[in-house]
């Protein structure tokens, strides 16, 4: 007979974010653990408030119910966590750590075992011109030979000579850049401002407007003389609408991030339908803890999907989790020598 409970955790940041929808000081979240008796398995709750579609006023609730069917039946039922995908992502990666031994090793691969590491973009954040400049410069110090940039919250002007500025030192084949609106342009401004920032061999530009305008997009992705990647527009779609979306709008690039949209299984269902399409698309955690981005880490080495990934947000908070995860020369790693913080108990 299994046991489960859940327990909230608040990961404070280093350093306050800001994206377009504002500013971040600390990220909320849930563990949830389940056990035999033997073994434990952990898997991590992981939304981010005003982006996910989990209806947070139910958060506590849910969780509860789906405790007492894992202790009940040892299955949680989908119509419980349909509106939930952080749940079903922690529901389902603690299940596979419970499956494995309850030792954090999800997926068994030379990462895990510490022989292979995996390229990972470096993140700039939004804020000052003077706070991305020296971000900038620390991400290529630490050797990323990619530098994701977050851009649409300051003026404009200023987004496009920090760009010029990156440019002037590192061609585009040194540093590979690839920029994140999250919907920051309108379509009064998206055409004009991709023609602009396409001068800086930028590789690809996330979600450049709002999710739910498919015309707009269908045309941005037709039009862009910069590659598209679809993000918050994969959030809350499942099933046949999949298809019929990616059909649609024919973007270039899907980005993956198993806590929003609904876990791993979820994110394969997406790969089957792009690898149709031959749209490409790379993986990205979600401001998870070093319990989550330890889970998607393991699956992406599994799916030999060789491009950059998005997995280097483990660093962001003042208090995570210590792991055998870390970061060199643009790569994530897994230390297969190194234990989890033995202070983490649920």
């Amino acid at each position: 007979m299994l046991k489960a409970n859940f327990t909230p955790y608040q990961l404070p940041f280093k350093t306050p974010v800001l994206t377009s929808r504002g500013e971040m000081k600390v990220k909320n979240g849930y563990f949830l653990s389940v056990t035999d008796g033997k073994n434990t398995g952990v898997g991590e709750c992981s939304f981010i408030e005003g982006l996910s579609i989990d209806r947070l006023s139910d958060y506590e609730s849910v969780l509860g119910r789906v405790c007492y069917q894992l202790q009940v039946d040892e299955v949680v039922d989908k119509s419980l966590t349909a509106a939930f995908p952080s749940i079903r992502f922690g529901v389902e990666t603690a299940l596979l750590d419970l499956k494995k031994g309850g030792k954090k090793i999800l997926f068994e691969s030379d990462f895990a075992k510490g022989k292979k590491q995996i390229p990972i973009n470096g993140l700039v954040w939004m804020g000052t011109k003077e706070f991305m400049v020296e971000q900038m410069e620390q991400k290529l110090a630490a050797g990323f030979k990619c530098i994701k940039i977050k851009v649409g919250a300051i003026a404009f002007d200023d987004e496009v000579r920090l760009l010029r500025l990156l440019r002037e030192k590192y061609s585009a084949n040194v540093i590979e850049i690839r920029l994140d609106a999250n919907g920051a342009f309108t379509h009064q401004d998206v055409f004009q401002k991709l023609e602009i920032l396409s001068g800086f061999a930028i590789h690809s530009i996330e979600q450049p407007v709002k999710k739910g305008q498919l015309e707009l997009m269908m045309r941005v992705c037709k039009e862009s003389p910069i590659p598209v990647a679809l993000d918050e527009e994969l959030i809350g779609i499942s099933g046949n609408v999949q298809e019929e979306l990616l059909s649609f709008i024919q973007p270039q690039y899907l980005i993956l991030k198993p806590s929003l949209l609904g876990g791993i299984a979820a994110c394969e269902a997406w790969i089957m339908k792009a690898e149709t399409l031959n749209v490409k698309w790379w993986a990205t955690s979600a401001l998870e803890s070093n319990i989550g981005l330890n889970a998607i880490a393991q699956w992406v080495v599994t799916t030999k999907n060789k491009m950059v990934q998005g997995l280097g947000t483990g660093e962001l908070y003042l208090n995570n989790i210590s792991s055998p995860l870390y970061i060199t020369n643009g790569h994530l790693a897994f230390d297969a020598q190194k234990g989890w913080d033995k202070k983490f108990k649920l």
